[in-house]
C-alpha cells in the first residue's frame, strides 16, 4: 500500500451539473476529487492500492449505484461508499447499506453534510488500512516462525504452561522457555495477551492487534 498517497474522493455521478458542484464543494474542503459519468469510466481508472472514498449515485447508466457497489466488493476494493439518491431510491439505498455502503445522502446534498461524510468516509478507509497493513504484517512474523515454534505457540495460546508443554512435546522445560523467548521476539509481542490477540487474528483473518 502507498501509505504516503494522498486520499482521493471519486464521485461517480452521471449528472454534469451535479458531478461539478459536488467536485467543487469537495475540492474546497481540501480534499483531492476525481468525477466520473459512468461506472465503466471509474472502474477503468481504480487503484486498489489508493486511499480514498467514492461518492456514488444510485441510479446510473450501465449498471446501478448497488450493483456498482457489489462488483467493487467481488474484487476486493474497500473504498467506503457514500451514496446518493433521491428519497424514490431509499428502498435500495437501505439494501445498500445492509451489503456494506458507508453511509448515504439525500439529494438535494447540503455540502457540510457532504463534508461531514467524506472526513469520516476517509477516516474509516484510513483505518481499516491500517488494520489490514498490520495484519499482513503478523501473518509475514508467523511465517518465521520454525514449525516447533508454531507447536509451542499453540499451546501457549491454549493456556499451558511450560512445563505441560514440556512434557506434550517431549522438551526440556528450559527448551520450551527458549522457544518462547523466540516466539515473542519475532511476532514482536510485549505480553502473552498481546500473543494471544496476534494469534486470533492469524487465524480468523481479520481484527486489530
Amino acid at each position: 500500500m502507498n501509505k504516503a498517497a494522498h486520499p482521493v474522493v471519486h464521485i461517480l455521478d452521471d449528472d454534469d451539473e451535479v458531478r461539478d458542484v459536488l467536485t467543487a464543494v469537495v475540492q474546497a474542503a481540501g480534499h483531492v476529487a476525481v468525477s466520473y459519468g459512468r461506472p465503466s469510466q471509474f472502474l477503468e481508472k481504480l487503484d486498489h492500492t489508493l486511499p480514498g472514498t467514492l461518492i456514488l449515485d444510485v441510479r446510473l447508466p450501465e449498471m446501478s449505484g448497488l450493483e456498482l457497489q457489489r462488483h467493487l466488493i467481488r474484487i476486493g476494493s474497500i473504498l467506503p461508499v457514500i451514496l446518493i439518491t433521491n428519497h424514490a431510491d431509499i428502498p435500495m439505498v437501505v439494501e445498500a447499506m445492509r451489503e456494506g455502503a458507508f453511509d448515504f445522502l439525500e439529494k438535494p446534498v447540503r455540502h457540510q453534510d457532504l463534508i461531514d461524510r467524506v472526513n469520516a468516509a476517509l477516516k474509516k478507509d484510513a483505518q481499516n488500512r491500517e488494520s489490514i497493513r498490520r495484519h499482513a504484517d503478523i501473518r509475514s512474523r508467523f511465517l518465521t516462525l520454525s514449525a516447533r515454534e508454531k507447536e509451542v505457540l499453540q499451546l501457549v495460546v491454549d493456556g499451558r504452561a511450560n512445563k505441560v508443554i514440556a512434557l506434550d512435546l517431549g522438551l526440556s522445560e528450559r527448551t520450551v522457555e527458549v522457544h518462547r523467548g523466540n516466539i515473542m521476539d519475532k511476532m514482536g509481542a510485549h505480553s502473552l495477551a498481546h500473543l494471544v490477540r496476534m494469534h486470533m487474528i492469524i487465524q480468523s483473518g481479520v481484527g486489530n492487534a
